[in-house]
């Protein structure tokens, strides 16, 4: 389902755990990092998108989380045509998405990446909320600046450690819950699907894949 302008009606979701940490997922057999999204149904309000794609994507229910807040208006991107099917080209031209802010209510084993037969995600970590943006996939990071400076300012304030967080600060203690370094020793544990195996370097150059071998969200 396109718009006039040839981009698909999406939505993006931000899930905040009770220390403001942000859900980040490593999309499965690759490099890149992101937050859960996934595109509109035909009859479907973005809310009920939002809904659907959080249970299909990270295994959540509406009673595992609360809406804290969405973008006022649709925030767009372009996908370049490598990742684009051919048979699209010419009519497909991006994404326009609606970014929820979620609390999540539940626990962290309320979570599951296998939650459907098709998997978005192989690994996950709680990260601070403002992510590594080079991590990303380089068409998406426009987006993912505007819709986290956006919701910003309804993050709960309860930590007030999130003030320091854009300009690269940390706090120096361990979040409990993730005591053990990572392989690369860069930060807490991954958390893996049964089944899943971890690629240890994020920092790594994305591939571009041959077209038609990757569905953008």
């Amino acid at each position: 389902m396109l718009d006039r302008d040839g981009f698909r009606p999406n939505v993006g979701i931000i899930l905040l755990n009770q220390k403001n940490q942000v859900f980040w997922g490593k999309r499965i057999r690759t490099h890149s990092w992101q937050f859960p999204q996934g595109g509109i149904d035909r009859g479907e309000t973005p809310e009920q998108a939002m809904f659907r794609e959080l249970h299909e994507e990270v295994g959540l229910m509406p009673e595992h989380v609360r809406i804290i807040a969405r973008t006022r208006d649709w925030l767009r991107y372009e996908v370049p045509d490598r990742y684009i099917r051919r048979d699209a080209r010419g009519h497909y031209k991006g994404q326009k998405q609606i970014w929820y802010l979620l609390q999540l209510m539940g626990q962290d084993w309320n979570l599951n990446l296998r939650a459907t037969s098709h998997p978005e995600f192989d690994a996950w970590r709680w990260n601070d909320y403002w992510v590594p943006l080079d991590v990303v996939v380089e068409f998406k990071r426009g987006v993912y600046e505007m819709a986290l400076t956006e919701l910003a300012r309804f993050v709960p304030r309860h930590d007030h450690r999130n003030r320091y967080l854009r300009s690269g600060m940390r706090s120096r203690e361990p979040a409990q819950h993730e005591p053990a370094p990572d392989v690369a020793g860069r930060g807490p544990a991954f958390e893996l699907p049964p089944g899943a195996t971890f690629e240890p370097d994020p920092q790594s150059a994305l591939q571009p894949q041959p077209a038609g071998s990757n569905r953008a969200n």
